[in-house]
Order: C-alpha cells, then sequence, then structure tokens
C-alpha cells in the first residue's frame, strides 16, 4: 500500500509505505510532487509515479528508491506492458512530447529510457492525448488539413489505418470495448453535434461495420465525453444504449453485440401491485446510463460478472427517457422482464455473486437504514447500519465476489471526520449452498431465441425459497449447446449496410456507393490471392456451425500488379518553412497500390536525386539540409507497370528576418496618393509576405511586394503599422502620418559633400531633417511644429520641407500670412543662411532645389474650385431658365 501525502508545501512531499497491509506505516520523503501513481498489473513493487511537471518517475522497490524515466509525457497516456501481448513485462508505453513541440509514441524499459535506447513506434508525430493501449490493440491519432486519421496496431504488428465509412469523416472517436479480439468504437461524424454512432471491427481492429446510430453523449469537464452505452457484465454480447433521435431519448438492448437492438420490455404492474399502463409501441422502459462520479458508489445501471442477467438501473416508463425520473428496475433473467423495485435512485452493491443485493438512497440527507434482497429484488429488508445518521460517501466490499462482508463510509456532518461501518451478513445464513438449493434458466432473448451468438446457454441461480451462502466455489454457468448458423449470426461486412426500409429485406446487406466489392484491397500483394466479400461477416465470437453460411460463395481472385495512389510527402518536423543549414526529414506514404515491385525517384530539389526501392514499405526517412536561401521544389515519383503517382512539396528556405523599416511621408494632403514602403534585411524576394494595418481597421492588407499605394480620406493623424513574415520570423514597424487639407512643400538640396557622408539608414535621415527645420525656425521665426524636413532616401541626398498651417488658421482661404511664411523661408535659403557642420569641419549649404520655380500648394483648393464650378452650373440653369421663359412670350 502506498499512500501520498496531502502537504500543500511541494518542498516536502512524502509517501506513507506499507508492506503488511496497512497494518504499518513507514515515511518515505521524495523530490518531487506525485499527481498520479500508476502499478505494474503483475509485479507490485514495481511503480510508475506521474508529476504536475509531466516527469514519470519509476521504482522497482515499492516507491524507496525512485529513478527519472522520462520528461514531457502525457498525462493518462502511460501504460505498463500488457501479459500475454508485450514480450518484456518491464516495458512501457508513453506518448511524450518532442524539442518542437509534436507528441511522439515511444516505449522503452524501466530500466534504460534515455533518447538512446528509447523505440519511436509511429513514424511521425501524433496528436496530443492519442495513444491509448488496451488488451491486443494500440490505438494513434494524426491530423492535418483538418482531417483526422486513426490508426490501429493489433498484438504489437505495425499499425494500419482503420478504415471507418468512406464519409463518416469522423470528428471524433472513442474506444468503447476491445473484449473477445474486436473494437467497439463510437465515432462522432462530420453532421453530429451530441449523438456518435457504434461501430464493430474485424479481430485485427482496421476494417469497422456500423452497429447502430446516433448514441446518446454528454460532454464533462476537461473534455471528456461520455457515450451512452454500457456492457452488460457476466452475458457476453449484450449491450444496452440510449439513441438519441429528434431529442427523443429511448433505451435498446443488443444479446448479438449489436447486431440486432430492441426496446426494452415495460412491467406490466408498479412495485406497488398496481398496473402500469404501459404498452408497446407507445410505452417502453427507459433507463440512465450515467457512470458515476464517485468511484465508490454504483452508477445508474449495476451488473456483475459472477451474477449474469441480473440488471438492476435507474429510468422510467415512458415514450422516452426523462431526465429527472430516476425509479429503479431490475432484472434477473438479462432484460426479458423487469421489475418496479423503488421510486428513487439507489447506490447498488451485489455480495455472494448477488445472493445479496444492498440497496441505499442516493440522496444529500443523512442516514441510517440500508436495505436488502436476497431474492433478485422480489422482496426487500430494512437494517439499520448505526445509531447516528451518516452522509453515505461510498460502499465497499471486502475482496472476493463471494463476500458477504460490506461497509458503510460517510461523514456525520461536512465537518466531521469519516465513518466507516461495517455490516456482516454472514450471521443471517445458516449454512452453505448444495446443489439442490440451485435452479437452471436459459438465456433468451426478447424474440424468445435460445441461440444468441451461436450457442445454448443456460445458468444457475439460487431458488427463492433457500436462504443459504453460495460461497467462494459458486458458478454461475452451467451448459452451453453450439447451434447451426442462421442469418441473424451475420453481420455486413465493410463497405456493406443493411436495408432498413423494408423488413422483408432487412437482413440483407448492399454495397455503399462508394465502395467496389470487386476491387482488390489496398494492401493486396502481386502473387498473393485475395477474396472478395460477399456483403457478410459473422459476428467475432460467435461459435455457430454449418447451417446458413453467408460467406460460402465467397469468390478467389489473384492481387494484380496495382498502380501506386495516394502517394503523400510529409515533413516530421511539421514545417515547410526552414533557416539556411537546418535539418529536415522527408517521410513518403502511400495509401494505396503495390509497393514491393514499384520504384520511388526522389528530387529534393537542390540537385540531389536518387532511386528507392520499398521506400513506402521500410518507412525509411529522408534527411536533408539545404545550405542556401530559396524556394525548392521536392518531388516524389512512385512507379511501376500498372501506372505512376507523383507527390510534390515547395520547401522555404529562408534567413529570419533581422531588420524592418517603414519609408513613409510624414506628411500628405487628404486623398492624395501615398507609397508607404517596408525595407527588409535581409532581402528576401518572393518570400516575405507584407501585413499592413491602416488605422484603426482589424483586417489587414497583404501584399508580396515590399510597397502599397493608398489614399487617406479624413484628416488628422493616421498610424501605419506594418508587419514583415518571412518563413518562422516576423517583424514589425508602425509610424504616424499626418493628414492636412492645406500645406506647401518647398524642395531642398544640400551641398555635395553631404553624399559623402549619407549612410542612407533613417536615423541619419531623420535627424537632418531635424536640424535643419530647426534652424528654418530660428531663422524666420516660424513655429517649429508648423515646419517639418523630410530627407529623402537614396543620393544625392535631397528633402522636401513641409510648411504646415497654424492650428487656428482658416482652412478654405489662402492666407496672407501663409504666403509671407513662405517668402521668408525663400529669402534665407537663397541668402544661405541655412547651413551646418560635418565631420571634417565641411559645411553643408541647404537652398532651393529650383530657385525659380513657386512652392507647391498641396489641398486647399479642392474646396474653392468646388464653390466656383457649383455657381457656373447654376448661372447657366438660369439662363436657360429666362431663355425659355422670353421664347414662349
Amino acid at each position: 500500500i502506498i499512500l501520498v501525502s496531502s502537504s500543500h508545501n511541494d518542498r516536502d512531499q512524502s509517501l506513507f509505505i506499507s508492506t503488511d497491509e496497512g497494518a504499518t506505516f513507514q515515511k518515505q520523503p521524495i523530490t518531487f510532487f506525485v499527481e498520479t501513481l500508476l502499478f505494474h498489473p503483475k509485479e507490485e513493487d514495481k511503480v510508475l509515479a506521474y508529476t504536475k511537471e509531466g516527469k514519470v518517475y519509476v521504482s522497482v522497490d515499492l516507491g524507496k528508491k525512485w529513478i527519472l524515466l522520462q520528461e514531457r509525457v502525457s498525462k493518462d497516456h502511460i501504460f505498463w506492458a500488457v501479459a500475454g501481448v508485450d514480450g518484456d513485462p518491464d516495458l512501457v508505453h508513453m506518448e511524450i512530447q518532442d524539442p518542437s513541440g509534436g507528441y511522439r509514441y515511444i516505449t522503452c524499459q524501466i530500466q534504460n529510457c534515455s533518447d538512446k535506447t528509447m523505440t519511436v513506434q509511429f513514424a511521425v508525430g501524433t496528436d496530443r492525448d492519442s495513444l491509448t493501449v488496451q488488451d491486443d490493440y494500440i490505438f494513434l491519432q494524426t491530423t492535418s488539413a483538418n482531417r483526422s486519421k486513426y490508426y490501429v496496431s493489433y498484438r504489437r504488428n505495425g499499425f494500419a489505418q482503420m478504415k471507418l465509412p468512406k464519409y463518416a469523416l469522423p470528428k471524433d472517436l472513442q474506444i468503447i470495448s476491445t473484449d473477445e479480439n474486436q473494437v467497439f468504437v463510437a465515432v462522432q461524424e462530420w453532421y453530429q453535434t451530441d449523438t456518435y454512432n457504434l461501430y464493430q471491427s474485424d479481430p485485427q481492429g482496421v476494417y469497422y461495420s456500423i452497429l447502430l446510430e446516433n448514441v446518446r453523449s454528454t460532454k464533462q469537464p476537461e473534455e471528456n465525453v461520455l457515450i451512452d452505452i454500457l456492457e452488460v457484465r457476466g452475458v457476453k454480447g449484450v449491450f444496452l444504449a440510449n439513441q438519441k433521435i429528434d431529442g427523443k431519448v429511448t433505451t435498446l438492448i443488443t444479446y448479438n453485440k449489436g447486431r440486432d437492438w430492441d426496446f426494452l420490455n415495460p412491467p406490466d404492474i408498479d412495485m406497488n401491485g398496481k398496473p402500469t399502463n404501459c404498452k408497446p409501441p407507445d410505452c417502453y422502459l427507459h433507463l440512465h446510463l450515467r457512470w458515476a462520479d464517485n468511484p465508490y458508489v454504483s452508477g445508474t445501471v449495476h451488473t456483475k460478472d459472477t451474477a449474469p442477467g441480473l440488471i438492476m438501473g435507474a429510468g422510467n416508463l415512458g415514450s422516452q427517457l426523462v431526465e429527472y425520473k430516476e425509479e429503479m428496475y431490475i432484472t434477473s433473467d438479462c432484460g426479458n422482464t423487469w421489475r418496479q423495485v423503488f421510486e428513487e435512485e439507489h447506490h447498488i452493491l451485489y455480495l455472494d455473486h448477488g445472493g445479496v443485493i444492498v440497496a441505499i438512497k442516493d440522496t444529500s440527507i443523512p442516514l441510517k437504514i440500508l436495505k436488502f434482497s436476497i431474492d433478485e429484488g422480489q422482496t426487500w429488508s430494512t437494517h439499520n447500519f448505526t445509531s447516528t445518521s451518516v452522509f453515505v460517501d461510498g460502499l465497499l466490499s471486502e475482496p472476493g465476489d463471494e463476500t458477504l462482508v460490506m461497509t458503510v463510509f460517510g461523514h456525520i456532518s461536512y465537518r466531521s471526520d469519516w465513518e466507516l461501518v461495517k455490516v456482516d451478513f454472514r450471521p443471517s445464513f445458516p449454512r452453505e449452498c448444495t446443489d439442490d438449493d440451485y435452479e437452471s434458466w436459459e438465456l433468451t432473448n426478447l424474440q424468445g431465441d435460445r441461440c444468441i451468438m451461436g450457442q445454448q446457454r443456460s445458468f444457475r441461480k439460487r431458488k427463492i425459497s433457500s436462504w443459504c451462502i453460495k460461497g467462494r466455489s459458486f458458478t454461475s454457468a452451467l451448459t452451453s449447446k453450439v447451434c447451426e448458423c442462421v442469418n441473424s449470426d451475420f453481420l455486413c461486412d465493410y463497405g456493406f449496410e443493411r436495408s432498413a426500409p423494408l423488413k422483408s429485406e432487412s437482413s440483407k446487406c448492399f454495397a455503399d456507393f462508394w465502395f467496389n466489392p470487386e476491387a482488390p484491397p489496398e494492401d493486396c500483394v502481386l502473387g498473393q490471392a485475395y477474396t472478395s466479400s460477399t456483403g457478410y461477416r459473422k459476428v467475432v465470437s460467435n461459435v455457430c456451425e454449418g447451417g446458413v453460411d453467408l460467406q460460402q460463395n465467397l469468390a478467389q481472385h489473384m492481387c494484380p500488379l496495382i498502380a501506386p495512389k495516394g502517394l503523400q510527402i510529409s515533413i516530421r518536423e511539421e514545417s515547410l518553412a526552414l533557416k539556411p543549414g537546418e535539418d529536415i526529414t522527408f517521410i513518403v506514404r502511400q495509401e494505396q497500390g503495390d509497393i514491393l515491385n514499384t520504384k520511388y525517384q526522389v528530387d529534393l530539389g537542390d540537385g540531389f536525386k536518387a532511386i528507392y526501392v520499398n521506400l513506402t514499405m521500410t518507412g525509411e526517412p529522408i534527411r536533408h539540409r539545404y545550405e542556401n536561401p530559396g524556394i525548392y521544389r521536392v518531388s516524389v515519383k512512385a512507379e511501376n507497370v500498372a501506372g505512376h503517382d507523383e507527390a510534390v512539396v515547395f520547401v522555404q528556405v529562408n534567413s529570419p528576418l533581422q531588420a524592418l523599416n517603414l519609408e513613409v511621408v510624414p506628411v500628405v494632403g487628404r486623398n492624395q496618393e501615398v507609397n508607404l514602403t517596408a525595407i527588409i534585411l535581409p532581402k528576401n524576394p518572393n518570400l516575405t509576405v507584407f501585413y499592413w494595418w491602416i488605422g484603426n481597421n482589424l483586417q489587414p492588407l497583404l501584399t508580396l511586394d515590399n510597397f502599397l499605394v493608398t489614399k487617406f480620406a479624413e484628416t488628422g493623424d493616421v498610424r501605419v503599422t506594418v508587419q514583415a513574415s518571412c518563413g518562422s520570423s516576423m517583424l514589425q514597424e508602425s509610424k504616424v502620418v499626418h493628414v492636412f487639407d492645406h500645406f506647401h512643400v518647398l524642395p531642398l538640396k544640400f551641398t555635395k559633400h553631404l553624399d559623402m557622408y549619407n549612410p542612407d539608414i533613417p536615423e541619419w535621415r531623420e535627424d537632418v531633417g531635424r536640424v535643419v527645420t530647426r534652424l528654418l525656425a530660428k531663422e524666420t521665426n516660424i513655429p517649429e511644429e508648423t515646419l517639418m524636413t523630410v530627407v529623402k532616401p537614396g543620393l544625392p541626398t535631397s528633402a522636401d520641407l513641409h510648411v504646415l498651417l497654424p492650428a487656428n488658421q482658416p482652412k478654405r482661404k489662402r492666407s496672407v500670412t501663409s504666403d509671407k511664411r513662405i517668402a521668408a523661408i525663400k529669402q534665407a535659403l537663397n541668402a544661405h543662411n541655412i547651413s551646418f557642420f560635418l565631420r571634417g569641419g565641411y559645411r553643408v549649404l541647404v537652398t532651393l532645389a529650383d530657385s525659380d520655380s513657386d512652392s507647391q500648394r498641396i489641398g486647399g483648393g479642392s474646396g474653392y474650385w468646388a464653390i466656383v464650378v457649383l455657381f457656373v452650373i447654376c448661372l447657366v440653369a438660369v439662363g436657360a431658365f429666362i431663355l425659355y421663359k422670353f421664347k414662349r412670350q
């Protein structure tokens, strides 16, 4: 026994270990915080511990010493070896996260699980939380292009893709059962939201046939999904399911692993002996199939392996299941006849192979009475298990199906410790049962058929009149007799479905439109034989012999040479963009066609070419490294005598972006075209995407060019933001543009000495612009905030001086003050009064670029000319009207 301390101090974690069945405990300090413990299924001293940090530790001496086994492991996706399937009992299956962020399925031994010794069992990355190891099967999931594919390995052979109907297009898949060498899965198909379809596989878990549509599902916290389907323990092949159609939930039962489904027959009378007035087909019995949140109480339906035929559940009578009705019903003949026993839901516990049924009401109030029955629920007795009422938290029985000792645990108040009350029913029974105390019953379905799953089965149960203990030696199975095969022993094969509309043809299977029964299977190898399906296959674990054989006309064919089809190239690193010198791994897959007689021509686009044989069969990855930036066309051509197929991917190799600068004129006129230019380093032509945000618009404009021509319709300050994306690197730059209706622009030039010291970078141009603006403002007494000098990129060095209107200046008429400012600026420039010095003593003179030309006037005229045009139009209209009147007179 290992108990984990509940200390809130992560630095003081301990285990309490007992090797004498809890008589004494030894404290064992540990250096990590345990979240879950996973014991070896066969060797009790071997334990795995999972921590909150995703680390897994292993101990081989019941927790006394611990060794770090692996890091970055997915919670609840760690599995010990399965006895009889895995050869090494010390093997551990794990899902881990690799350094690139993807997920891998690996195995390793607990003695050594380093990166060098662990084995990657699946060639490509898997989806997170997709690894499941259960009995003979291992399940994985991969998703690409919003499509999920599911893979299965049977008895540790290679992985094969699970074959669901072609257009199921699953959104989710849940493993229901892997008993008796087959898989039951619930699949949420593309059109479903709160229901799943139930499928059954062949023994290898590869090919799936539909059993039941629209099984209700419920989403739980942490994205867990509960499917309303329950395998009835004790009788193989029996399942209960809740089907939801048009919002109506009904309960169905099957006796042959889902081949046929029926409603539950309602009882004729209720627990008080009154008629239920519930008659099919308008009324049936429906059961809640919920699992209990508390692991120490039963769910809403209770069955047991050693009590075959005994089912007890909560539900209601009616046309559909009602959520708030939880009356208790019981059957002792595996669902043929039902009886009501309670009006409210109870927690159930079976003792002595179902010889004693204990029931405690499911309620939030304290209790001190339990009920029990020794005649399969025909009559009930009460027992005061405590003198003080307690809030019941759970029911436990002692180990062994034959036990008659149970424990009720709970608490007297919400602040009190647990109270454990032991209840021993042994003194109530005077003796052990003998053969004369038993009677037999035969298993039948709701139609009265005795041959179920290919055999007649009879079981024995204690007579109602016998008051004795079944004991350890009791066995429920009595006899079995193999039956001749009939149509109901077969279900539709993969690619086929039953015709539902016509009852007379309900047993016939028809091929789906997308399936060709004559086509060879995808794994067909030249020279080998394959059998085309008749549309039927026997239900797995059905043992019938002789009689009807719906598979008897199977036709044998020789596998032809099949052309390759569905060739795919994937990248292990899952990125088509990489840096020069970075490793890349290509993996080639082929969905259909021959692989043994097919050659694969590989061209990696940079001069590397090779021819491979059996490339897709071995799963051998192709590792490569591109040294130079560029776009490389990677192609694989698969070819044999029957045909060929080709797959192509484009790989971008580019250096990460180092710098981004947004070049934009800071002052522009309203509705004037402006060029926004993004300068990046290093330059990656055709490999960089630019995202442009103008103002507060959340929707960017995308360009492959590094410039954007646009206009601003409103005056004011507008923020322009650009993001440059190249491969996995992205940079951003943002600047503010001032939009005006009126301003003047004066072109400037500099003496040639400035060109020698022009590094042509934004910071230098901004500094030169600021010094020119400051000198002009000082020389002319014009406010500096109304002047802005913008130095242009490139050589020879030149600039534009923007003269803005003062904040209080009228906008719609030409200002005499503005003309005086222009004259003052020109006078200062023409008089060579504006200059500054460079390093080395060189004097740089700033002058007008063309002293004879007038300044450019931006904006301002648009409103004036609009008024003039409008006046002229009105004048013409008035003249035309007067002329018309004059002519009439």
